[in-house]
């Protein structure tokens, strides 16, 4: 392989994240400048430290400068997309301190009644067929349904969240939508600027349940969203309207398909289940290898504030700087036998929560809490599951996405 080989566009990660090529940007150009089809270029890191330290170092790598992800945004965009992804200390403080205390170690524990009840219906209702999709009916529900009952969300529309979610995360899978990258709608997309129009209609979802909290309040988030202030202020409805897209989308996405991932890897590696059923308490183990072979999040994006060097090279003031979370995770450098599936692995510092900066995933311990209610559950029916048909990747570079999973339970 050399540069002119290496490809990060979306369809490259359509059959499988290209591992090759992070390997090689690895050993050979750990800090790689890649020419974007479809906007400004950007500087590739693929190496665990390097990304480490970005992470850490917000005040040199800007989420507000530029935005969180790839697209090229103006100013005005850019104000529309305030959320806690795209903003710095201390605005990011702010907005992370007004539902931080609903995602604790301690809140979360008082869930685990609810998650492990949701699960329980979920994998009964899903074994009932021999055949079956296992995102659909297993991995996509647990989640959102999770959600739903956090924010308050009623049961029913649990739906329409799934599918507004996978129309912004998948917005370069032409099954998922037919909008062009970065054409406007409407005016109002103009204000609101998301990777699909299904933000307007989550916006508008959102309204709906900001407005029946107002009149008679709940103890949920939409409630605390809508009534908080932080230094005598409450959220503006942009700031609400961001706040709820991303509890809707991050809350649901990234933990589904660690779901999927961590079945399909089981699924290829028999002995893991096995070693699992022997000895239930690598569980939290398994977690964290699930995360880390999973990867749901294959990048984040920064922009650089002044000039820096880095490996004899110039990062110049206004760069985009894309940090690979899934080359991070293969890293040679600290994962012995990296694309090994070792559910005993320790340690296991990968970084599928972003962790080490004030962007680490606010939903982590809900998420790894989901995973391994699930697969205790699942546990006793593990070896029974099997393949029945190749599973579907999304086309995207941005999340490491399955869109279905066919199984086969025997009995």
């Amino acid at each position: 392989m050399n540069t002119l080989e290496i490809n990060l566009e979306n369809e490259a990660f359509e059959q499988s994240v290209p591992h090759e090529t992070f390997a090689y940007l690895r050993k050979e150009s750990p800090l790689h400048w890649y020419d974007w089809k479809q906007g400004k270029g950007f500087w590739c890191l693929t190496r665990h430290a390097d990304i480490t330290e970005t992470l850490k170092n917000w005040r040199q790598y800007s989420s507000e400068l530029g935005g969180a992800n790839l697209e090229d945004l103006d100013e005005e965009q850019l104000a529309a997309r305030k959320s806690m992804l795209e903003t710095d200390p201390p605005r990011h403080t702010r907005l992370r301190g007004i539902v931080s205390k609903w995602f604790t170690p301690k809140s979360v524990e008082q869930y685990e009644t609810l998650v492990r009840a949701l699960t329980k219906v979920i994998l009964d209702e899903a074994f009932q067929h021999e055949e079956f999709d296992f995102v659909e009916e297993i991995a996509a529900r647990l989640p959102i349904q999770v959600l739903a009952r956090i924010l308050g969300v009623p049961n029913e529309d649990t739906s329409k969240l799934i599918a507004w979610g996978d129309s912004m995360i998948g917005n370069s899978d032409p099954d998922l939508t037919d909008v062009v990258w970065g054409t406007p709608e409407s005016e109002k997309y103009r204000m609101y600027p998301f990777r699909s129009p299904a933000a307007l209609e989550v916006f508008d979802y959102g309204h709906w349940m900001a407005e029946k909290r107002r009149q008679s309040p709940e103890d949920d988030l939409v409630t605390k969203l809508i009534h908080s202030e932080i230094d005598g202020e409450r959220l503006s409805e942009r700031e609400f309207d961001t706040m709820f897209l991303l509890l809707v989308v991050a809350g649901n996405e990234t933990t589904r398909q660690a779901i999927a991932h961590g079945l399909h890897a089981f699924i290829e590696n028999p002995d893991q289940i096995a070693r699992l059923q022997q000895d239930p308490s690598l569980m939290p183990s398994a977690v964290e290898e699930i995360l880390r072979w999973a990867s749901p999040v294959l990048h984040f994006r920064r922009t650089a504030v002044t000039d820096t060097e880095l490996y004899g090279k110039t990062i110049h003031a206004g760069d985009k700087v894309v940090m690979w979370f899934a080359s991070a995770n293969r890293d040679e450098a600290v994962f012995e036998d990296p694309f090994r599936f070792d559910i005993a692995r320790s340690p296991n510092p990968h970084l599928a929560f972003g962790q080490g900066g004030p962007h680490a995933c606010l939903g982590s311990y809900l998420a790894r809490l989901e995973i391994k209610v699930m697969f205790e559950e699942l546990l006793p029916r593990l070896h029974n599951l099997s393949l029945n048909g190749s599973p579907v990747r999304m086309r995207s570079n941005f999340t490491n996405a399955l869109k279905q999973m066919p199984v086969r339970l025997s009995k």
